[in-house]
């Protein structure tokens, strides 16, 4: 793993290196030392060879080794730190790929009973696959158990997909039988629904700078990373617009009428249709079917209007403007399963020029 001075470089990312003959039997050639520096390689250290076709070979660190990689951080706090400040740090940590995380008071001191509270909660309600394993009067230990290869991306936003389409069914729901309960168990969903926008945002930080991991979690190219951050940010405000209504639907006095709730649940129905088309052109990886969602999006305009138009002859205020937050929410919904499409455009374009 010498850097071979007298090696021809012909550009930064390719390098010229002699096959060299040795022991009677083996032919070897050295990689190079930055190569080996930034994936922090060692001796001893295994790698896969794979054979792309007749004349390629492929040479990627052994999967197992970096799984296992233990990353650390330690976070030290004062007294005078918020808990908030705190989870925003543990978050950031968990996003850029740490498996084991310090928390400990400053000078030896004790954490606050806030300050504990809060660490516990982001735990539970937003750090997929991390629990606590130490736990003191002056620190915690967090770590990550969950491994990066046991959940795709692709799977984790499926997951993503369900509840949140959940959400939206069970808050048409609530709103016919003004379910209370049910709205409420809709806003416990939605913390379900962020764990799983966190993971696949951690999967991604860690996935884009280790390109051969890239396959196994289930992305094709480095490239798709962003487009995958920005579908994923836009379910999780799906689901925020499912707890949004059904927040409303908790503090609504007057259920609403039977007819107009009716052309409501034709209206969510309409925008789960179209998410649905937006997010199987994701998995098919397909421009078409991206289109084609994007154009069926616009209709959700006219069935708002039509609501609208109806329940403008009402004449409780306070309903109509109800009906209104409703209808605007599920609009929301469409209009992100546009946006979702439209990403995955822009990483199918080059696809379908290509056969075009």
């Amino acid at each position: 793993m010498d850097n071979n001075e007298g090696d021809e470089l012909v550009n930064q990312n390719e390098e010229t290196r002699k096959i060299q003959y040795t022991g009677g039997s083996s032919y070897i050639v050295s990689l190079p030392k930055r190569w080996i520096q930034d994936l922090r390689l060692k001796q001893g250290d295994h790698v896969v060879i794979a054979r792309q076709g007749h004349s390629i070979l492929q040479i990627t660190p052994a999967s197992k080794k970096i799984s296992k990689d233990q990353r650390e951080a330690r976070i030290e706090v004062t007294k005078n730190d918020t808990p908030y400040f705190l989870a925003r740090k543990l978050i950031s940590l968990y996003f850029l790929g740490f498996n084991i995380i310090h928390i400990s008071q400053k000078d030896a001191g004790r954490l606050s009973g806030e300050q504990r509270q809060v660490m516990k909660d982001v735990v539970r309600r937003v750090l997929m696959g991390t629990e606590i394993i130490a736990d003191s009067a002056t620190s915690i230990t967090l770590q990550v158990l969950i491994n990066l290869l046991d959940l795709s991306v692709d799977a984790a936003f499926k997951r993503m997909l369900l509840i949140a389409k959940s959400m939206h069914r069970d808050a048409i729901l609530s709103l016919r039988e003004n379910n209370i309960e049910l709205a409420k168990e809709i806003l416990k969903s939605d913390d379900e629904v962020d764990r799983f926008s966190f993971y696949i945002v951690r999967q991604l930080n860690i996935a884009i700078k280790n390109e051969h991991l890239l396959e196994e979690i289930g992305l094709e190219d480095s490239r798709n990373c962003l487009g995958y951050r920005i579908i994923v940010k836009s379910m999780e405000r799906i689901a925020d617009h499912a707890a949004i209504i059904a927040k409303d639907i908790i503090e609504m006095e007057t259920p609403l009428n039977k007819d107009i709730i009716e052309k409501i649940a034709e209206m969510s129905n309409f925008a789960l249709e179209v998410l649905d088309e937006a997010c199987l052109s994701i998995f098919k990886r397909d421009y078409d079917s991206a289109d084609l969602a994007i154009e069926k999006s616009r209709r959700i305009d006219t069935l708002e209007k039509g609501i609208i138009q109806v329940a403008s002859k009402l004449t409780d205020i306070s309903i109509i403007y109800r009906i209104k937050i409703v209808t605007e929410n599920i609009r929301r919904v469409a209009e992100y399963a546009s946006d979702i499409a439209e990403v995955v455009l822009n990483m199918t374009v080059q696809q379908k020029v290509r056969k075009g």
